[in-house]
């Protein structure tokens, strides 16, 4: 049986003077290891449900669960706090800190746990580094590497404090065909690790590689799909179910 690692609560979320609700009552589970998907059609709530799950945008109504824990009455320090030591985050745009080189950003997030062990921080970040295969530029400012190299880094700057969850939205967005296939290749295998992962993304392509996804319309969770872990042998054949169930939601 899976083990629940997050949950929303009726959790709702609602913007502006006239109260437009974006999020209506949301109920939902993610489970310790999954690669969870959320799609649904633009304006959908999509980004909006994840920052509400990660903690990064505040709730109108209902309860986020963390490790059997609620955080969604935390204030902003606990809650920063949490997000550093156990979330990790990936988005379209990287947020790289432009005067700082690759390691410098990805040591960074290091230093913010661990300020006292500067030597494994360091080993950590190069090790990630190596991985993700932008060592060569390690020294590089972000403006000097390419799309798929910064992405990269990002990732490992999102998992440098061993994160329970990866928040990723839209992690591909911004890419090429050959940097996606590399930043979801990379995202599969910490999958293959045990790490959990929540991305948004409206690309079919990139949806394969869960084994989960979650639909969701007009602020509400409509239907999911459950897959078998992703091998790359069955990419096409996964590419064309999860077009037919988009397809059945009128995607």
């Amino acid at each position: 049986m899976k083990k629940t690692i997050l949950s929303a609560e009726n959790v709702s979320k609602s913007f502006g003077k006239n109260g437009a609700q974006i999020l209506k009552k949301v109920n939902a589970d993610i489970y310790d290891g999954d690669f969870t998907v959320i799609m649904g059609t633009s304006g959908a709530g999509k980004s909006t449900l994840l920052y509400a799950l990660s903690g990064m945008d505040g709730i109108t109504d209902g309860r986020v669960i963390f490790d059997g824990k609620e955080i969604s009455g935390l204030t902003e320090k606990m809650m920063a706090g949490l997000r550093s030591e156990q979330f990790g985050f990936v988005f379209q745009q990287t947020h790289l800190v432009s005067n700082l080189t690759l390691f410098e950003n990805i040591a960074v997030a290091g230093s913010a746990v661990r300020s006292g062990d500067k030597r494994s921080v360091r080993e950590r970040a190069i090790e990630l580094m190596r991985i993700m295969n932008v060592e060569k530029v390690k020294d590089h400012l972000p403006s000097r590497v390419s799309g798929g190299e910064a992405q990269r880094a990002a990732i490992a700057r999102a998992i440098i404090n061993s994160p329970r969850l990866i928040f990723a939205d839209e992690p591909t967005g911004a890419l090429n065909k050959s940097n996606s296939e590399e930043v979801m290749r990379l995202l599969t295998e910490l999958n293959r690790n045990g790490q959990s992962i929540i991305m948004v993304t409206h690309d079919v392509h990139a949806a394969i590689r869960g084994n989960r996804i979650l639909y969701l319309e007009d602020g509400k969770i409509l239907d999911e799909l459950n897959l078998p872990p992703y091998a790359d042998s069955d990419a096409r054949e996964r590419e064309q179910r999860i077009s037919q169930w988009l397809s059945e939601q009128r995607w």
